[in-house]
């Protein structure tokens, strides 16, 4: 596996989430521990999973209201629901409310490791967008990811750092689209806890200096408040 995928396991049933640990450990995935659902959104809202496993039936908020949480802060994320529950209405709710897979209990635990398996796979290619060459022009600006330098409009040369190539790289790769905090921490800080989104927008603020001409009107870097940051191209 490259890289150690991380999962958030959300479960109260003290034997079972011991064991399921255990065997994702054993597999290679970094492993962080809930046990009711105030602590999995707390998790969710300061680090960066791969997947969520979610128990439906948790106290204080239930695995079903936590998945919906997440998709209302646009957290693409993706959630493995568990449940006791075996009808299809429980299957259909969960699902409906944010979940990508949902398997009941008991559970064969090698099925459960190739659909943990699958979805993290599944999210990694959807996550792959257009791929642009080593330079990319814009305006009368130019830049270069590869020796990290950037002409701007005005012909001033600036030296970029390695961050902000590559979160330049992600938001042109990503051009017309919101590209969630969430993203950003994965390909660019590339660990799991999240940078505050004030440094983001530090990032975002230099944009504007380096490559707008009025960097209080932005034309190509906007900040979309609650779900990310957005390049726009010339039409």
């Amino acid at each position: 596996m490259a890289g150690k995928a991380s999962i958030l396991l959300a479960d109260d049933e003290e034997n079972l989430h011991e064991a399921l640990k255990l065997n994702l450990e054993l597999e290679g995935y970094t492993v962080t521990s809930a046990y009711n659902g105030s602590e999995a959104l707390k998790a969710i809202a300061n680090e960066y999973f791969d997947l969520i496993i979610l128990d439906v039936m948790m106290p204080e908020i239930d695995g079903i209201s936590v998945a919906e949480t997440v998709r209302v802060n646009n957290n693409e994320v993706p959630i493995l629901m568990l449940s006791a529950k075996n009808t299809g209405a429980d299957r259909v709710l969960g699902l409906k409310k944010g979940a990508d897979d949902y398997l009941t209990k008991p559970f064969n635990l090698e099925e459960l490791l190739i659909r943990i398996e699958k979805l993290i796979e599944k999210n990694k290619k959807l996550q792959v967008k257009e791929t642009i060459g080593e330079q990319y022009d814009f305006g009368n600006n130019k830049i270069d990811f590869k020796a990290q330098e950037a002409i701007t409009w005005n012909g001033t040369k600036v030296d970029l750092s390695k961050k902000e190539a590559m979160l330049l790289k992600l938001l042109i790769e990503n051009k017309g689209e919101v590209v969630s905090r969430e993203k950003i921490l994965q390909m660019v800080w590339g660990y799991n806890v999240y940078p505050t989104t004030r440094t983001i927008d530090n990032f975002i603020l230099n944009f504007r200096k380096y490559f707008e001409q009025d960097s209080k009107n932005p034309k190509y870097f906007h900040s979309v408040r609650g779900s990310g940051y957005k390049f726009t191209p010339e039409e």
